[in-house]
Order: structure tokens, then sequence, then C-alpha cells
């Protein structure tokens, strides 16, 4: 059996999280955390996770200048970005997209989709 996929989720909001994380755990992935955006890109750069699901609005780095970083640096420009956030307007998107992120899910979550939905972002960008 293959190993669960590894997912960074990097959310400020303890409520939020815990229901990213009993999600994802519940659909089978491997959950690994962060509070604020300095850890998180600490995180991101030493245990390379599969995925990272990135609120926007950060504190000491936000979810923006996260994202360019990551893509930036060789070591974890491979890592796929999901901007998780309640930045909404469409001009939003656009902006995560081009910060680095690879893909943008909406606040509140839809939670009957959301694990389905991540798995799409990783079968999506699956090198098999």
């Amino acid at each position: 059996m293959s190993e669960p996929n590894r997912i960074l989720v990097i959310e400020d909001n303890a409520d939020n999280l815990e229901l990213v994380r009993f999600l994802l755990e519940q659909a089978g992935f491997q959950i690994i955390s962060a509070m604020d955006g300095l850890d998180g890109l600490e995180k991101a750069r030493s245990l390379k996770p599969d995925l990272v699901l990135l609120d926007m609005s950060l504190p000491e780095l936000d979810g923006w200048h996260l994202a360019k970083q990551l893509k930036e640096s060789p070591e974890t420009a491979h890592i796929l970005i999901v901007a998780l956030t309640a930045h909404t307007l469409p001009g939003d998107r656009r902006r995560a997209l081009e910060a680095g992120c690879d893909g943008f899910i909406s606040k509140p979550l839809n939670v009957a989709r959301f694990a389905s939905q991540i798995q799409e972002y990783l079968r999506n960008n699956s090198t098999d």
C-alpha cells in the first residue's frame, strides 16, 4: 500500500484548521499544520509535503508572499499549493494564482466535496 499523501495546512484560525484536519484525515491524508506563515514556510521547506493548503491572510508572513517564496525556490517549486481563503472576489483568485498557487478553494468550505477536491488536485498534479 502506498504512503498517504502529506498535506501541510497553513491556517491561523484554530476552528478552520481542525475542520480541515478532520475532513482530510478521514479521507486518509497525513496532515501537518502550521498557524502562521513563517512556521508554514519552514515546514514546507523541511518536510516537502505533497500539497500545501494555504490561508492567504496569515500572521507573520501572508499567503501571497509565502506562495511566491515557495515557487521561487528550486527545492519547493514542485509542491502543489492550493489557496484556502475567504478572499473570494474575482481578482482574488487571479491574484492567488499569480502569487504561485496552483488552485483555489473558497471558504466557507463545501464539507461534502472538500476531500475529493484535494484528491483531484493531487491526481491532476501526479507524475504517474
